[in-house]
């Protein structure tokens, strides 16, 4: 069956943990690429913006095998995926979260059966705030986070939270309201943002909505009171990315707390792959270099995490690939 359903985060990490987190480094397991004959075409890839640069990065890759090869990757949001594929206007549609059950329904309705995900990477989503904030030395629960960006405080914080001194900073900080900048409903982040850290409630109006990660980043940068939610990809040097809670006391969005951190997700490559045919050999070595000891390299100089060999050979054995 080519579409099992992606297990928890932590049951996946269960099946091969990266060897040393906090020394993050690809699965030395995971096999090298070698490439083949016979490849040519275009690629296009539709879909996440927060994945626009890794896809990006694996299609400079590929051209290092195969020069021939075109590849045009856009990312306009996670939601432009499942239309592309469907309309056949798109190899890949990459996604920082799940399809929905009706994007999976209207695929199913267009081809008989259902879309094919790839665990590609794993991203710790992180809230940032401007490097000189306090806040990012005490850290914020989830019920904060949420009083901070919803309305609806569904987290079950009691009070609404308004300003930096409503969360106990003083000083100056005290009377200053929270600048809130996050990303469009078209985004992949802001859906997951919004059923993890609102507890699938509603945005406060007053969010600035970005049109890219980055774009989310640079506001906070340039807005001393901000606060905004990005992947960790896009961290630059003035922000700094606020320790969460879920239970316990908050932990960085980093690979020691791969486990802890509440924001953690993988993100996500959709295929049109029909049950027990054959993929085409442009799709089948992208695939396979994803899934490669480059490909995961990749993942790493993009600031994100790699995942281990036996999620790559589950993933790649979905399409009929044997690693």
């Amino acid at each position: 069956m080519n579409h099992r359903p992606i297990p928890t985060l932590a049951a996946a990490l269960a099946l091969a943990a990266t060897p040393a987190l906090g020394q993050v480094q690809v699965d030395p397991k995971m096999p090298r690429y070698e490439p083949t004959q016979g490849v040519s075409g275009s690629i296009k890839s539709v879909g996440s913006d927060t994945m626009n640069n890794l896809m990006t990065l694996w299609a400079e890759k590929f051209a290092e095998f195969y020069p021939n090869v075109s590849v045009e990757v856009e990312g306009k949001g996670s939601s432009t995926a499942p239309p592309a594929l469907i309309e056949g206007a798109a190899n890949f549609g990459p996604m920082s979260r799940l399809m929905k059950a009706e994007e999976i329904d209207e695929f199913e309705s267009a081809y008989g059966y259902k879309p094919t995900a790839m665990q590609a990477a794993i991203d710790m989503l992180a809230v940032y705030v401007h490097r000189d904030n306090p806040i990012a030395k005490r850290g914020l629960t989830l019920a904060e986070v949420d009083a901070i960006f919803s309305k609806t405080r569904k987290g079950g914080h009691k009070t609404p939270v308004q300003t930096w001194g409503d969360l106990g900073l003083e000083g100056d900080w005290a009377s200053r309201p929270i600048s809130l900048y996050g990303r469009n409903s078209a985004s992949g982040t802001y859906g997951f943002f919004k059923e993890r850290a609102l507890f699938k409630g509603d945005y406060k109006d007053s969010v600035k909505e970005q049109p890219g990660s980055a774009s989310v980043v640079q506001g906070v940068a340039s807005d001393r009171y901000g606060i905004g939610y990005s992947g960790l990809g896009y961290q630059t040097a003035d922000v700094v990315a606020v320790p969460i809670a879920d239970e316990g006391e908050p932990v960085a969005p980093d690979p020691a707390h791969l486990r802890e951190y509440p924001l953690t997700r993988f993100l996500v490559v959709y295929i049109n792959y029909r049950p027990g045919s054959q993929l085409d050999p442009l799709r089948r070595e992208f695939l396979k270099l994803m899934f490669s000891r480059e490909g995961q390299e990749v993942v790493l100089k993009d600031g994100y995490l790699p995942v281990n060999s036996g999620i790559a050979a589950k993933n790649l054995r979905q399409v009929g690939i044997e690693p």
